[in-house]
């Protein structure tokens, strides 16, 4: 009997020592498959000068009222303008039921005076007209995009034409009164 009972004792720390030989083995090899996996998951992250793309931060305080500037974002333009109080009021006036995309101004800006979106048409990706002063500006004060017609409005809403959709709005955040960060 004492055999077996020595016996029995032995074959459980064996037993547990195995197991615990057997996890540590594991735990291991997950840290050294870490280890050499972590370069190349590391890689995957994009690189700092597209990082550096994905926002922009610009400053308002040359832009005079009634005027825009375009600016590059993730390559593509993008439309700044410093609307007048007529501009806003015209934008504001506006019945909802009249739009194709129903979307109200103040939906479309942070702040009434600045208007800040995409300047690609959403029928086919054309930049439309309206930025510089002698381009035409469309039936309706804002953006004209001459490759198929479409009309924008002054707060570039889509109100004639094929553009399914108003122009895209950005992503964007006033750092003070002077700066904005778009993306």
């Amino acid at each position: 009997m004492a055999d077996e009972i020595q016996t029995s004792d032995t074959s459980d720390e064996e037993s547990s020592r195995r197991d615990f030989l057997y996890l540590a083995t594991l735990a291991g090899g997950a840290g050294l498959g870490l280890a050499f996996m972590w370069p190349i998951i590391d890689s995957m992250n994009p690189a700092a000068d597209v990082l550096a793309l994905s926002s922009v931060e610009v400053d308002l305080s040359p832009i005079e009222e009634g005027q825009s500037i375009t600016v590059r974002w993730r390559g593509k333009p993008v439309f700044i303008r410093r609307r007048t109080a007529e501009e806003i009021e015209q934008a504001r006036a506006v019945s909802l039921a009249d739009l194709p995309d129903p979307q109200a101004d103040a939906d479309r800006v942070q702040r009434p005076e600045w208007l800040i979106m995409v300047g690609v048409c959403t029928h086919l990706g054309c930049i439309p007209l309206g930025q510089k002063t002698g381009d035409p500006k469309g039936e309706f004060g804002g953006w004209f995009c001459p490759c198929h017609g479409s009309h924008y409005d002054t707060s570039g809403r889509i109100r004639k034409g094929p553009a399914p959709a108003n122009l895209a709005v950005p992503q964007h955040t006033f750092l003070d009164d002077n700066i904005v960060r778009i993306g």
